[in-house]
């Protein structure tokens, strides 16, 4: 799966599907000159959660300068949830406090409401664009394929999914000049500590990657880490599952770490630079980890994204 369940045991973080970061995505907006980010959250929507988190902070990290340390982030923070209902704010930190896990800088949305229902909420403020709520999950893989030594369905794993969407558009200046890097993190209080339980940017590598044991202790930890403690351990799954020797398996995990989602605007977005909505995230991972002999899990992309702002399609009917 794309980053679903990246909790121990196939499970989601802390068993709150509503900590469970699903994917991350960065692409040009409909309109010239801006930015689209995208996280999002709650596999299974809303069966398994029917709300954000209210003690949980949901964050977009942006590396401006290629050292794999935020230099901008977005914070979003929900309230308790009341008759169906919710609100959001959301922060901006640049700098140090963008380092910072807690939602902190300015407030740049107050209170909007969260979209349960078929039409998102969108808000414009300060030169952004803004909505959260239920939307379809744009994931598409054969999962049960994959599971099943790759003897491929047919079938969709994501084709009737909702997850809870953050959807962020952002005029490209404020990212400032070059290639940017991406990464989302969700963290909640926990004994008066704010303990981070789920983060990523590329697509599928928890689940392909690491082990139970590993798997709480990545979700806590800091991209810029990511080579040295990891490029071993990786690249010892890449020899096992591909017959990597280790320049090769070096130069693959090159690609995926640190896991910050590298966007180069100059270029056209397509993964691994940035991610759209239509990527086959699914076939470049199996690629990459079978050495080249799976390249094709045969499933296409969605139909139902929407061609403007917020993109994520309308959610599916719930029971």
């Amino acid at each position: 799966m794309s980053h679903h369940l990246s909790g121990p045991h196939l499970r989601s973080p802390k068993d709150d599907a509503r900590l469970d970061l699903t994917d991350v995505f960065a692409f040009p907006a409909a309109e010239a000159g801006r930015t689209v980010l995208i996280m999002n959250v709650n596999p299974f929507a809303p069966t398994q959660g029917e709300a954000f988190h209210p003690d949980a902070v949901y964050r977009i990290n942006v590396d401006t300068d290629g050292d794999a340390v935020a230099d901008l982030a977005y914070s979003f923070v929900f309230s308790e949830p009341a008759d169906g209902r919710q609100t959001v704010t959301v922060h901006r930190a640049t700098g140090a406090r963008a380092r910072d896990h807690a939602a902190g800088g300015e407030v740049i949305v107050s209170e909007a409401e969260v979209a349960f229902g078929p039409e998102p909420n969108i808000v414009d403020a300060d030169g952004l664009r803004f909505s959260a709520g239920l939307r379809s999950d744009p994931f598409f893989a054969d999962l049960e394929g994959i599971t099943d030594e790759f003897r491929w369905t047919g079938k969709d794993f994501g084709i009737d999914k909702n997850v809870f969407g953050i959807v962020l558009e952002v005029p490209d200046e404020e990212l400032g000049d070059g290639p940017i890097g991406v990464w989302a993190r969700v963290s909640v209080r926990q004994d008066g500590e704010l303990v981070s339980v789920d983060r990523g940017a590329h697509p599928s590598l928890t689940a392909y990657f690491n082990a139970d044991e590993v798997k709480d202790r990545y979700n806590a930890g800091e991209p810029a880490d990511d080579w040295d403690t990891y490029r071993e351990p990786w690249s010892a799954v890449l020899a096992h599952t591909g017959g990597y020797g280790a320049e090769d398996a070096e130069r693959a995990l090159r690609t995926v770490l640190p896991d910050v989602l590298r966007y180069d605007r100059a270029e056209a977005a397509a993964y691994p630079n940035g991610r759209t909505l239509t990527d086959d995230v699914t076939s470049a991972r199996l690629a990459m980890v079978s050495g080249g002999k799976i390249t094709d899990d045969h499933i296409a992309p969605h139909t139902d994204l929407l061609p403007d702002f917020p993109y994520l399609g309308h959610p599916h009917p719930t029971s």
